[in-house]
């Protein structure tokens, strides 16, 4: 009873969260929002959730970076590859580098292999996090395909230095060519094992829902298992199940680009992980939240590891260790947008200062910084406690809440009004998409239309029938075909016309609902026409 009582009061901060968001006249991320009532909750109830690595990394990891890998552009995370694996892998190794000397050149009494298991926790980014603070800021969408592309692929190579990290301070030991055979195992094993799994399962219920036909809830079910199998395959294979779940997602992208999934499948399973990657992600930060009290209670005890009485050493080094971080970061998008020009061949251009600090202060902690520091493990190998854990931890929560609220506070003046080159590629794409889909419409619609009506008497019935759906694929057309003045018009009327027909569909919804009031009209029949509202209203805001 005790765990359903606290994962019930965990949902109803998220919900909680939700409406204070809406709610407050200023903009706040949301997950510092539930940071905030994940404290509330640590303080005033007694409910000490006693976070256990494994179980976290299974519960919230592979669903979470499954459906990354499923959404992400493929097209736009090809595109800019170079700049993509330049942050995700070459930022990560100068980040932990780099931190894990300065963290030991700042608190001696943290051992070297600690302070680079510290650095290699804080090193993979949150897109999440940078999603929820720029909610009222637009951010351009290819800054965000590049830092969703560096969130996925810096998340596997973080975890896999933590692992070498906390090998090394084990042991005593470290071998560079044992680590990078490790690292190749870890890695492509990781990225093969979530292909053929994600592929076998797709390919198996795919076969089957041609023979047998389709039911959305086994397929929903099905979609939710994809990241766990993965991802416990992998482990079990000792290769990364993080990698695992990452490329299980891409892959699940490819697979879903078939087709063969009924419509009605893919927007009820969109609705589900909508939802779960909601709950998932609150949950997290509420976690956090919760846990903030009581390592706060032990920073008495905390910051006698570096020498010092007085707690407040400990946001002295919270603050350097997140400016360390944003400088390092600042220093290499610097070289990689340089790197990019030049192989652009365009060396007399030069990225501008705002882009670049943007970069940098988008680099948000969240997720995977919290549960790779709880993997810690308590103790050494020969049974005395792991050196400086409740340092390490403290320091990497604090990375997450000062990165929030500096990016809080930074990313939106940063952005406002940043002159960025207007993608028009993926508008032309679009437009030529559309249009090919229209023609193609037609063109069905009239060789179906000569099937049903040849040889009957009632031919003009199927004629005005075609006529009127082909008119609404005409007027489609119109409105991306033509001179630029006749398109602009076209889209004008369409936006007029868009406007019409949702009054008039919101106004019939609200009819129904009228006749279930007063019972005129059943619930069940009232239940399918609101459907078919609703997805006619989604349809027009789409």
């Amino acid at each position: 009873m005790d765990i359903i009582t606290t994962a019930l009061v965990l949902l109803l901060a998220i919900v909680v969260s939700g409406a204070i968001s809406r709610v407050l006249p200023i903009s706040l991320p949301l997950p510092l929002i539930q940071i905030v009532l994940g404290g509330a909750i640590g303080l005033s109830a007694d409910l000490s959730v006693t976070l256990e690595p494994d179980i976290f990394f299974l519960l919230f990891l592979p669903p979470l970076l499954f459906l990354d890998g499923w959404r992400i552009p493929r097209e736009e995370l090809m595109r800019d590859r170079n700049i993509v694996i330049e942050l995700a892998l070459g930022l990560v190794i100068f980040t932990v580098l780099g931190v894990g000397l300065f963290v030991h050149w700042l608190i001696p009494a943290m051992p070297l292999a600690v302070a680079f298991a510290l650095a290699a926790v804080v090193s993979p980014t949150d897109p999440i996090a940078v999603s929820a603070i720029a909610q009222r800021v637009k951010i351009p969408p290819r800054m965000m395909h590049i830092l969703e592309g560096e969130s996925l692929l810096n998340d596997a190579s973080g975890l896999v230095c933590l692992r070498f990290a906390i090998a090394a301070a084990l042991t005593g030991t470290f071998s560079l060519y044992q680590a990078t055979l490790d690292f190749l195992w870890v890695a492509i094993g990781g990225l093969l094992i979530g292909i053929a799994v994600t592929w076998s399962i797709t390919w198996i219920t795919g076969r089957m829902s041609q023979r047998f036909g389709e039911e959305s809830g086994s397929q929903i079910l099905v979609s939710l298992l994809i990241p766990f199998a993965s991802y416990l395959l992998a482990e079990r294979l000792h290769c990364s199940g993080i990698l695992a779940a990452v490329s299980a997602g891409v892959t699940m992208s490819v697979a879903e680009s078939s087709g063969q999934a009924l419509a009605v499948t893919r927007m009820r399973r969109s609705t589900v992980w909508d939802m779960i990657a909601f709950a998932a992600n609150g949950t997290i930060f509420v976690l956090l939240g919760e846990q903030l009290p009581a390592i706060l209670s032990r920073a008495d005890e905390t910051v006698k590891l570096t020498g010092h009485e007085n707690p407040w050493w400990l946001l002295a080094y919270v603050l350097a260790l997140h400016l360390g971080l944003a400088c390092l970061r600042f220093v290499w998008v610097w070289v990689s947008l340089q790197l990019t020009l030049l192989r652009q061949k365009r060396r007399h251009d030069s990225p501008s200062w705002r882009i670049v600090a943007a970069f940098s202060v988008a680099g948000v902690r969240g997720a995977l910084t919290l549960a790779g520091v709880l993997t810690l493990p308590f103790a050494l190998n020969d049974g005395t406690p792991f050196p400086a854990r409740d340092l390490a931890i403290f320091l990497a929560m604090g990375v997450i809440v000062v990165s929030l609220i500096a990016a809080t506070v930074f990313l939106p003046p940063l952005l406002h009004g940043l002159a960025l080159p207007r993608e028009t590629k993926q508008e032309e794409d679009e437009t030529a998409a559309r249009i090919a889909a229209a023609h193609k419409a037609i063109g069905a619609v009239e060789a179906l239309h000569h099937h049903m009506a040849a040889g009957r008497e009632d031919a003009d019935l199927y004629l005005e029938a075609a006529a009127r759906v082909t008119e609404f694929y005409r007027r489609r057309l119109e409105t991306f075909t033509g001179t630029e003045e006749t398109n602009s018009t076209s889209r004008d009327i369409a936006d007029i016309e868009m406007k019409l027909r949702l009054a008039a569909v919101r106004a019939e919804r609200d009819e129904i609902f009228r006749k279930v009031r007063a019972r005129q009209l059943g619930s069940g029949t009232a239940r399918k026409i609101v459907l078919e509202l609703d997805l006619l209203e989604a349809r027009f805001l789409s």
